[in-house]
């Protein structure tokens, strides 16, 4: 697998003009962009918007979801695959080198958007309206990216770069909410899904239950699945299953014949202070408290 640590080599790689800047290029792909049709990695951040035509784009060796005008967002060391890529409209895409942003603020404020860690069937699908604004942003950008370079031209440039990042959050949540309606709660899902892994008994085969495996069953990635149940509820994956170990737990502390360790253990907690310390700050007691009032 070819890996790029610099732009100059991807774009003679791909047959692209040379970039500008050595950490920032543009590319604007008419019908068609000549990625080839090898799995590569980069030290790139690389956002782009396109409406497909035919073939598929492979992001962490899933298949990217395209049905209409939509953005993707990749981060460097990711693994990303064209295959015979055909747009029905203009499209573009820009690369980011992670040097590009040292001494900035989106040098830490990058990794906080979720969304570069999406992958199956999560690409950001937008409204003509909202389209409108990306290219008006990606225009600004490209004003300057050919324009002369000066000490202002870094700054300008990663202003919209952080104008997009945030109209991008702001569609996410739109569509978050769009495809909640169309396809049913989110947390309805995770719920269920939750509730197998106890009936099943995986709990003390596999352990406590984790985002990752109950956001594979549910065929998306974590941070997808823990932004939309934020959306739905205000908490996170790992929250939500938090609550549900808890509540069990406090079904079970109901009991006399069983002590809290092994409750604790039946859940899946190898550490009892652990448990302790989580029972704790969801309910404000210990286990040991909450079973004495229960006595008393």
């Amino acid at each position: 697998m070819q890996h790029f640590k610099n732009l100059a080599d991807m774009h003679r790689s791909n047959g692209f003009p040379m970039p500008e800047n050595p950490l920032f290029s543009l590319y604007r792909c008419t019908h068609t962009c000549g990625f080839g049709e090898r799995e590569f990695t980069s030290d790139f951040y690389m956002i782009g918007f396109k409406k497909l035509k035919a073939g598929q784009i492979m992001y962490g060796r899933t298949k990217y979801d395209h049905d209409n005008g939509s953005m993707m967002f990749i981060k460097p060391r990711q693994v990303i695959q064209f295959n015979s890529v055909e747009y029905d409209e203009d499209a573009f895409i820009m690369f980011i080198h992670e040097d590009f942003l040292n001494g900035h603020f989106l040098h830490n404020e990058i990794s906080k958007y979720a969304f570069f860690d999406y992958e199956a069937n999560e690409a950001l699908h937008l409204s003509p309206s909202e389209e409108q604004i990306m290219w008006d942003l990606y225009y600004k950008i490209e004003a300057e990216y050919h324009n002369n370079t000066d000490e202002y031209s870094r700054d300008i440039i990663l202003t919209h770069i952080d104008s997009i990042l945030k109209y991008s959050q702001r569609f996410y949540k739109r569509q978050f909410i769009n495809r909640t309606e169309l396809s049913g709660k989110t947390v309805s899902k995770f719920n269920e899904v939750l509730a197998a892994y106890f009936t099943n008994g995986l709990l003390l085969s596999q352990g406590l239950p984790s985002v990752n495996a109950l956001a594979s069953q549910l065929n998306l990635s974590p941070r997808y699945l823990s932004d939309m149940l934020k959306q739905e509820t205000g908490k996170t994956a790992i929250e939500l299953i938090h609550i549900y170990l808890i509540n069990e737990a406090k079904n079970r502390l109901k009991s006399d014949y069983q002590s809290v360790s092994e409750i604790a253990y039946e859940l899946g907690f190898e550490n009892l202070p652990y448990f302790s310390r989580l029972f704790k700050k969801e309910t404000g007691i210990s286990p040991n408290q909450f079973k004495k009032q229960l006595v008393n």
